[in-house]
């Protein structure tokens, strides 16, 4: 696929979705990093469900060591995974206050040195609250990238290398989001919706779904 061609499929997906951003709910940079945290392995819908009656009652590192490991449980124990991401997110919490006075930081090194952050989780931290042109590849970027041709790759390193190098640059911001909105409702993984696709034309998929 060619640059020209890249530059089309994201003009059309900037015009499609003018609004490109995290369907997760958060009010601060904290708690954005809780429900990213909480957000591997799960749904965002099922996050936004279990942040909306934690967040009111503990939205700062502080407020969620008070409640403690067994009483953040209460909260998130509709998520996957949550006797684990209970545990990292105590840590996180102290980590936060201990080096950061309470505050996320904004580079890379410092949030995948906390608790329950790995890469994707910080590029999304970096793209999302603080603008940074990064690009987490979770399982709906990877397809779109593969399966489109935009920039195809064995693991998510692979496409994220390509991606940040081929994305046009004014595209760079909200590539990240666009190319996830359009993989969670248009490039679906078992029968992608072809037909209603703003970019099937351009999109080197061979087994298009009619």
């Amino acid at each position: 696929m060619n640059l020209k061609k890249r530059l089309e499929i994201f003009d059309r997906l900037a015009v499609a979705i003018p609004e490109p951003t995290t369907e997760l709910h958060f009010t601060s940079h904290f708690e954005l990093l809780i429900a990213v945290v909480l957000s591997a392995q799960a749904t965002d819908k099922g996050v936004n469900k279990a942040t909306a009656k934690l967040f009111p009652v503990a939205n700062t590192p502080g407020d969620i060591l008070a409640l403690g490991e067994t009483g953040l449980k209460e909260y998130i124990k509709t998520i996957g995974l949550f006797n684990s991401k209970a545990t990292h997110i105590i840590t996180l919490c102290q980590q936060l206050l201990d080096k950061h006075a309470g505050q996320v930081p904004a580079t890379r090194e410092e949030l995948e040195a906390l608790a329950g952050v790995g890469r994707k989780t910080a590029n999304v931290i970096l793209n999302t609250a603080f603008g940074q042109h990064t690009i987490a590849v979770d399982t709906h970027i990877f397809r779109v990238a593969n399966r489109t041709g935009i920039a195809p790759g064995k693991n998510v390193r692979e496409v994220e290398r390509k991606l940040d190098k081929w994305v046009p640059k004014q595209h760079k911001k909200d590539a990240h989001h666009l190319l996830i909105l359009h993989g969670r409702y248009t490039c679906i993984a078992r029968k992608p919706r072809c037909q209603s696709c703003v970019i099937e034309d351009l999109c080197e998929f061979q087994e298009k779904s009619a």
